[in-house]
C-alpha cells in the first residue's frame, strides 16, 4: 500500500477516502501501486494506448487538475476528440465531483515533491488562462 504525503491544498481525509476509490475503479488497469500497464507508451494491437503510470515516471503530473478531472470525469475520448479511441471509461455516472477529486488527491500525493509543485504550478497558469 503507497502512503500519500498530503497533496497540496488536499485535506487528509480527502486524500485518505481517495485510496480505496482508486483500489476499486482505477487499479485494476493503473496498477495497485499506479504503475501503469507494461509497455504503456507502446500502442496495443486494437490501435489503442495502454493505461499509463499514475506515479512519478507517468505523465499525469503533467496535465492541469481541471485536465485530469475532465479526463476521468468525461473520459479520454470524449476529451480528446476527433474520434480517438481509448480505453480509459467515464466516470460521471459511477463516482462523484469529491470522489473524482478524492482519487486524484490520493494519486498526487503519492508523487514526490518536486512532481506535485510542478503539476501545482501548471494548475495555477491553466487557471489563469481560463479566465
Amino acid at each position: 500500500m503507497l502512503l500519500p504525503a498530503a497533496a497540496s491544498g488536499a485535506a487528509a481525509d480527502q486524500v485518505d477516502q481517495g485510496q480505496p476509490l482508486y483500489a476499486e475503479n482505477c487499479a485494476s488497469c493503473h496498477g495497485v501501486k499506479l504503475e501503469g500497464q507494461p509497455d504503456w507508451r507502446r500502442r496495443l494491437d486494437s490501435g489503442r494506448m495502454p493505461a499509463p503510470p499514475h506515479d512519478a515516471s507517468g505523465h499525469s503530473w503533467h496535465h492541469s487538475d481541471a485536465a485530469l478531472f475532465r479526463l476521468t470525469k468525461q473520459g479520454v475520448a470524449a476529451v480528446v476528440g476527433n474520434g480517438y479511441q481509448s480505453d480509459m471509461p467515464a466516470f460521471a455516472e459511477v463516482l462523484s465531483d469529491d470522489e473524482i477529486r478524492a482519487i486524484l488527491d490520493y494519486i498526487k500525493g503519492t508523487w514526490p515533491a518536486k512532481q506535485r509543485q510542478v503539476q501545482a504550478e501548471i494548475s495555477r497558469d491553466a487557471s489563469a488562462l481560463s479566465q
